[in-house]
């Protein structure tokens, strides 16, 4: 557009020219050689442009020619390039779709057209129609050779890396990825391998160094570089623990300070504060941390800050945790465990019970247990808070990849991923379910098989709490082969001691999920003693 417009300004200036000498006529006299030769101005003008044009256009023929064979040869090379390159699509193409055989062709036809020098892709594509033809030999020998070209040594790296792992060479994976990840730390499976390896021999310092070239390289957000980092400072202050203090010390409130919420960093720097005797600095970590989330060994620290208190000064920490978040199962837990150690059962019980009202699970019907058999020695009643427990969901606890830990560990031990482990309560047991009394009052199908036809035809039935898939086990009389459902302790206590055997009788139809209905929860106007034997 420029190159038009130019020529269109130089032609309006000519024009313009001999306009003007067209009103100005004159007369130009040349003399040369004895002759006299006079001509208009109008036409010597005319006669120097023509001279002018005429010089040019030689001057382009001439260079024309001149040129001529360069520009011969640089037609077919052009060309031949094109060819290539169109070779080298369609090959990476072919690769990509899984076409072996059209990607060797094409391979072969780039390389004769195009110098792999000038196109490292031709390497690529070598090794890629290599893979798909299984020659993996001659593809590690191809990335191997992509190590020497600075452009291509990212992706030769790449190339080796996938092979060892497809090998399963953990070792000579992280090797390349760990100098992929020193040569650009923006690469993600380079990084994220190279932490693994890192996290894995135990190298929080290097884990933390590539974790900051990540965040430098905004590969990561800031808030998962701050996540990341807490884990690893955490995981840093629990192996300094005990060979550098200081160390752990500093560690583990630079993790808290980024995390106040994660309960192992608040759990290991209030210890090392408590360590130095600086119970209100660490209990300050410990309440905030309580406040986003509550967790039990946040409380079971708490409630222990001073060594010497006495067991009513822990109850009064705990009461204390419970103010802080209250309606929150964990509150009523750690008061109830507070409580039982310095034998103030009512206490106790009543938060053990409010605990399971808000959040039925297996610790809550344990720590009941505990405080029946200190408060009552009641076997039975023990027994049957523990088949209730053995049926309930389980307590919350690390998991991470199936694996169910007590303890926080930084990396996973099945895949080595950083912070997998989460706190939630791990799968729940097959056919669970839990007794209540408002399960109990709401149960109107019998559970167990009634036992009927006695001596004196008395038809007795037995609809204790148990889950249906509870598996049952088998009890011998000595003179058949007849087996019963286990029942709770209640039920074994109401049998009375002159009991007759009786034969069982058909199973009544029940709901296949009914938990029955508790003994301890019948109705009181049918007053029915069990028989079991």
């Amino acid at each position: 557009m420029i190159r038009i417009l130019l020529f269109l300004a130089v032609v309006f200036a000519l024009g313009l020219g001999f306009a003007w000498l067209a009103d100005r006529p004159g007369e130009m006299v040349v003399t040369f050689s004895g002759y006299q030769y006079q001509v208009s101005l109008m036409v010597a003008a005319v006669a120097v442009v023509a001279v002018v044009a005429a010089v040019m256009i030689v001057w382009w023929l001439i260079k024309s020619l001149w040129n001529s064979p360069y520009t011969i040869s640089r037609y077919f090379r052009v060309r031949r390039r094109d060819r290539g390159y169109q070779a080298l699509s369609t090959g990476m193409i072919a690769a990509g779709a899984g076409d072996g055989a059209l990607a060797r062709k094409k391979t072969k036809e780039a390389a004769k057209l195009i110098r792999s020098d000038q196109e490292p892709l031709i390497h690529l594509l070598e090794a890629q129609a290599s893979l798909l033809e299984g020659d993996h030999e001659g593809a590690r020998e191809k990335f191997e050779t992509m190590l020497d070209d600075p452009e291509m040594r990212l992706l030769g790296l790449r190339g080796l890396y996938l092979e060892a792992e497809r090998l399963g060479d953990r070792n000579a994976a992280r090797h390349y990825a760990g100098r992929a990840a020193a040569m650009a730390p923006q690469l993600a499976w380079a990084a994220e391998s190279t932490l693994e390896d890192l996290t894995g021999r135990g190298d929080w310092e290097g884990a933390l160094k590539l974790v900051e070239a990540q965040k430098s390289t905004r590969q990561i957000e800031r808030d998962a570089a701050n996540r990341r980092r807490a884990v690893l400072l955490t995981a840093k202050a629990q192996a300094l623990i005990d060979s550098d203090p200081n160390a752990a010390r500093t560690a583990a409130l630079e993790a808290n300070r980024l995390r106040p919420d994660f309960a192992p960093a608040a759990v290991v720097a209030a210890k090392m504060l408590f360590r130095e005797n600086d119970v209100r600095k660490g209990s300050k970590i410990l309440e905030a941390a309580w406040k986003a989330e509550p967790h039990p060994e946040i409380a079971e620290l708490y409630t222990h800050a001073r060594p010497a208190d006495a067991v009513l000064d822990r109850l009064n920490r705990a009461k204390k945790l419970q103010e802080m978040k209250k309606n929150h199962a964990e509150s009523s837990l750690a008061v109830a465990r507070a409580a039982l150690d310095a034998q103030d059962f009512s206490t106790a019980r009543q938060e053990a019970e409010a605990a399971i009202r808000m959040d039925r699970r297996e610790g809550a019907y344990l720590l009941l247990a505990d405080i029946e058999e200190a408060e009552t020695g009641d076997q039975g009643k023990v027994r049957q808070l523990l088949s209730k427990a053995v049926r309930a969901p389980r307590d919350p606890a690390w998991v991470a990849d199936g694996v169910v830990s007590e303890r926080w560990a930084p990396v996973s031990p099945i895949t080595g991923k950083l912070d997998a482990f989460e706190w939630r309560a791990p799968m729940e047991r097959l056919g669970q379910l839990i007794d209540s009394d408002e399960d109990a009052s709401d149960a109107a199908v019998p559970t167990i098989a009634a036992l009927t036809k006695p001596a004196k035809e008395n038809v007795i039935e037995l609809t204790p709490a148990v889950s249906t898939e509870r598996p049952t086990t088998a009890a011998a009389s000595e003179g058949g082969e007849d087996h019963v459902t286990p029942v709770t302790a209640s039920a074994f206590a109401a049998v009375p001691p002159d009991a007759e055997a009786v034969e069982p009788a058909e199973e009544l139809a029940r709901l296949p999920d009914d938990p029955g209905v508790d003994p301890d929860d019948e109705n009181e106007k049918s007053p029915r003693r069990f028989r079991l034997f």
